[in-house]
């Protein structure tokens, strides 16, 4: 049972406040009547808009559903719908040409291209992993992973004929990228050097190319360097030039115990003091963020710049009561205690400094339209004010994952046009709005099929050339979504190219390993010149973007197909609720229904269940042929686990099961189809019954 304390007439978990007045805000000047207060006066200034807002999404879809049940199928008379959607405030006017003003912004967001990671703020460990992926291995990289198509390692030790592919493959991209490096460790010149630094028997010589940086590290007593031709032990490559620490989708937090274990593990990173120990091999192992690193006359960061991914406008979180005895908006109370726990780094508090350019980074995801990024724009401005900020100090990422962001997308950036350092694309979640959105209007095509369909291909482009028309190139980050795959890193380098020729500065990796081997990508293509040529293109109309991926009207699909179909996503869902309901695990490796490990999230969630209630909805599968799929998924989802102490059976008793059903059987019925609001409900109740 939650403990309470009463701040400034509103009711504050014990746990939380604790944290808040014996750490969070301790040095940073601002007394605590002070915070209290200012947390009193923004719930009361905002709670009543959050919830006007969250009220005109549920009354814009229910305006949506009555109009696909009258016009059912794919959209036939394009005018006529943006019409009705301009109508229903659905689509706004588009406003005036303009370029962001965003200032005071640091290298890796603005004029450096790299990859970028996201991690769940709840594990210590992997965050601080994260957060140190700024510089990788490229040896180790190869050496570990499919991405090298030699023969794989041999067991028992270091294999030298992998190493010397590893070490041939390295040549070749050294070669590629920063031609006569050689000259450079002779003493000789080379345009690409620029710096070197020696201890002991070590020199590392570092080169820069498309602005990142390249580490030859020489050791001829290293054992691979000591059979190296020029005595090379290693060569690093500047990776995860940015890390988002996650509050939201990858992550379980749903009480005041949860969020405060979040928000320490951010001030952790922002002081510098955050530690991990672990056991390995029966060693213990401890992590912490790693230091700068030094050469003769030139210091570069150590880590990765972090930003910090607050919750959306949806959820409530009883960590803070009203006076009412309603819950608090989750996302207000992250936009205040992230951004206090962040003062630690502007003021100087901390070990290591993160952002040098003195602003504190946070990702807002799932806003629909400019209203609610206008929210976010005078919700920080108001934690601005209580934290006694400079204006715009906070800046802001926009994910462009909800429909009505991506219809209005260059008003959503006007809306928060002067803090604005971020716009991404998101498939999955952007995939699961597009389907609730249209939800009566008929079944949708099968999952697989959405990747190569219109609206998609156009949403892609157009994020891409709305940024660059606002002016976020050399200002901002143009980003696209997660290689969710961390096992298939030879699929990756082929693939992932893709999004900085898309002309993404930046784009979503799984692992540090895998930031590591994207970088080299961003050696290959000339992120910023291909930003210069998009930007003289024009930008794709809205008709593709609003072509609604709903199969004709009388299509069949074989049972077999239908089949098919069901047991896929029901496989993702349980193999992803059972971990988030019993163990809190918000996001991790699952095995698909191949058996393939794919990192997934609350996004992934969304898109399965809502793709399955839509064909229930619309008579594709009936509840008996779901629950089949689910029952048989169920033993395959146990079969994936049973090395998992901690795995609890999918049986009739588990909490997990009933999650999974309750998402299908009430997905049409879930605001905007979100899954946050029933993954909530069941992991209280787990967390209750032990």
């Amino acid at each position: 049972m939650t403990k309470y304390v009463t701040r400034a007439g509103i009711r504050i978990a014990e746990q939380l406040s604790e944290f808040v007045e014996n750490s969070a805000i301790v040095g940073t000047g601002i007394a605590a009547d002070t915070l209290w207060q200012g947390l009193s006066d923004i719930l009361g200034r905002f709670v009543p808009h959050n919830r006007k807002l969250l009220a005109k999404r549920d009354d814009i879809q229910a305006k949506l559903d009555a109009w696909h049940r009258a016009n059912p199928g794919p959209i036939t008379d394009m005018a006529g719908y943006q019409t009705f959607l301009r109508e229903i405030g659905y689509l706004v006017p588009e406003p005036e040409a303009f370029r962001i003003g965003t200032q005071n912004v640091d290298a890796e967001i603005a004029t450096m291209a790299g990859p970028q990671l996201v991690v769940p703020s709840l594990n210590d460990r992997f965050v601080l992993n994260a957060a140190n992926a700024r510089w990788g291995s490229l040896y180790d990289a190869l050496y570990g992973t499919d991405a090298l198509s030699a023969p794989a390692a041999r067991p028992g030790g270091y294999d030298t004929d992998r190493g010397d592919a590893v070490v041939a493959y390295a040549r070749q991209f050294l070669d590629a990228s920063i031609p006569g490096w050689q000259a450079a460790l002779a003493g000789g010149n080379n345009p690409y050097f620029v710096a070197k630094t020696q201890s002991g028997d070590t020199t590392r010589y570092l080169f820069k190319h498309h602005g990142l940086h390249i580490e030859v590290v020489v050791n001829p007593q290293h054992p691979v360097g000591a059979t190296d031709e020029l005595h090379i032990a290693d060569v690093i490559l500047e990776s995860a030039l940015t890390t988002i620490i996650d509050l939201e989708d990858s992550v379980a937090a749903v009480d005041a115990d949860d969020k405060v274990a979040a928000y320490s593990n951010w001030l952790g990173l922002m002081r510098g003091d955050l530690v991990a120990s672990f056991d390995k091999g029966g060693k213990t192992i401890t992590r912490a963020l790693e230091a700068d690193r030094v050469y003769d006359g030139l210091t570069l960061p150590g880590r990765s710049l972090m930003f910090v991914r607050n919750v959306g406008h949806l959820m409530t979180n009883p960590a803070v009561l009203l006076a009412d005895g309603s819950e608090a908006p989750e996302g207000i109370l992250d936009a205040l205690f992230t951004s206090l726990c962040a003062l630690h780094d502007l003021q100087g508090l901390g070990t290591y400094r993160n952002s040098r350019a003195g602003s504190i980074y946070i990702v807002k995801p799932k806003m629909h339209g400019p209203e609610e990024a206008a929210f976010t724009n005078d919700l920080f401005d108001a934690v601005e004010d209580v934290l006694g900020l400079v204006r715009h100090t906070i800046k802001v990422g926009v994910m462009d994952e909800e429909r009505r962001t991506s219809a209005n997308l260059a008003a959503c950036i006007h809306a928060v046009r002067d803090r604005i350092v971020f716009i991404n694309t998101g498939f999955l979640d952007r995939t699961g709005d597009e389907m609730h959105t249209a939800m009566h209007a008929g079944p949708m095509i099968r999952k697989a099929e959405m990747k190569t369909s219109s609206w998609i291909q156009a949403y892609e482009a157009r994020n891409v050339q709305i940024g660059l028309a606002c002016g976020l190139s050399g200002k901002a980050q143009i980003g696209k979504g997660m290689w969710a795959a961390p096992d298939m890193m030879a699929d990756m380098m082929v693939q992932k190219i893709g999004h900085p020729k898309a002309g993404a500065n930046t784009a979503w990796v799984p692992s540090p390993t895998a930031a590591t081997l994207h970088a080299m990508h961003y050696h290959q293509f000339d992120v910023f010149a291909r930003q210069a040529e998009l930007a003289k293109e024009p930008t794709p109309g809205l008709e593709p973007l609003l072509t609604i991926p709903v199969a004709p009207v009388g299509h069949n699909w074989s049972a077999e197909d239908v089949a098919q179909e069901l047991e896929n996503n029901a496989q993702g869902i349980l193999g992803y609720v059972v971990r988030w309901v019993d163990q809190g695990v918000g996001c991790s490796k699952v095995p698909d229904i191949d058996d393939i490990g794919l990192m997934e999230d609350r996004a992934t969630l969304r898109i399965s269940s809502q793709h399955i209630a839509n064909w229930l909805l619309h008579g594709i599968a009936t509840e008996a042929q779901v629950d089949a799929a689910l029952t048989k998924m169920a033993s395959k989802v146990d079969t994936q686990n049973a090395g998992d102490p901690l795995y609890e059976k999918l049986d009739g008793a588990s909490l997990a099961l009933k999650a999974a059903r309750a998402l299908i059987f009430e997905g049409a019925m879930q605001p905007n189809g979100y899954t946050e609001p029933l993954l909530h409900k069941f992991r209280q109740e787990k967390k209750a019954g032990a």
